[in-house]
């Protein structure tokens, strides 16, 4: 089961820290395809959070392929992603990363074992 916790002191939006666990949970296989998620108002009663927050985050994973949203079971892990589309938002999101971290003198060999280390992380869901 998927326990998911919103720091509200963080600059990241709410609605932002909850699509990043979900997409965790599914990476990590703590959540599967096929899978349902919380109802909108579950989940705003449990974390303490305006239904509209759940709803935008519900939303971004529909867009991004993550979830599908179905009348009878809600939100569904329901995986549609373009490889080529993500490998190039990786791509962007990457640049920015290693951008940072050569300016902080941080080695393509620390890099690359921070890679290895977090897909060790996830190699049961991949």
């Amino acid at each position: 089961m998927l326990l998911l916790e919103v720091d509200f002191n963080s600059d990241e939006a709410i609605y932002v820290q909850l699509c990043n666990q979900i997409i965790l949970g599914i990476a990590t296989s703590v959540i599967r395809e096929g899978d349902s998620l919380p109802s909108v108002r579950q989940l705003a009663d449990t974390i303490g959070v305006n239904m509209h927050t759940v709803n935008k985050a519900y939303s971004v994973l529909k867009r991004e392929g993550y979830i599908s949203l179905d009348k009878r079971r809600g939100a569904v892990i329901s995986l549609d992603i373009d490889k080529m589309e993500e490998l190039e938002e990786m791509r962007r999101q990457l640049r920015i990363v290693l951008a940072r971290g050569c300016c902080k003198n941080i080695t393509r060999q620390e890099v690359h074992d921070l890679v290895d280390e977090i897909f060790d992380d996830y190699s049961s869901g991949l």
